[in-house]
């Protein structure tokens, strides 16, 4: 662990919506995790997307698959960042993506809604 690591925390990578819906498309399929509350998900969220509101994820960490990336997404990108801390924190490999949801529909990129 470096000296900046242990004061400020690992860094979190980040995504922009094109990354993520490119990975989507044809990597390796990372778990995409929305943080949000219930009814912001359900007006719209990334296809195949796994709903642990931020306030319960260290309830649910047994469910995510180890190994495996995961994206945080929220609505703007800073419930992702806290979520993103604490799954790194637990040895996750994770990534933010930057500008939340308010970004993948800026790019205009496939929602899904309920």
């Amino acid at each position: 662990m470096s000296f900046l690591s242990k004061w400020f925390g690992s860094a979190i990578s980040t995504l922009n919506a094109v990354e993520l819906n490119e990975k989507l498309k044809f990597g390796k399929h990372p778990l995409v995790l929305d943080v949000r509350q219930p009814q912001e998900y359900q007006q719209g969220h990334i296809i195949g997307a796994k709903l642990i509101p931020l306030g319960e994820l260290r309830k649910h960490m047994k469910e995510l698959p180890q190994g495996r990336e995961i994206v945080c997404v929220c609505a703007s990108g800073n419930r992702s960042k806290a979520a993103a801390r604490v799954l790194v924190k637990e040895g996750f490999p994770v990534s933010d993506l930057k500008g939340g949801m308010l970004a993948w529909r800026r790019a205009k990129l496939p929602v899904q809604r309920g």
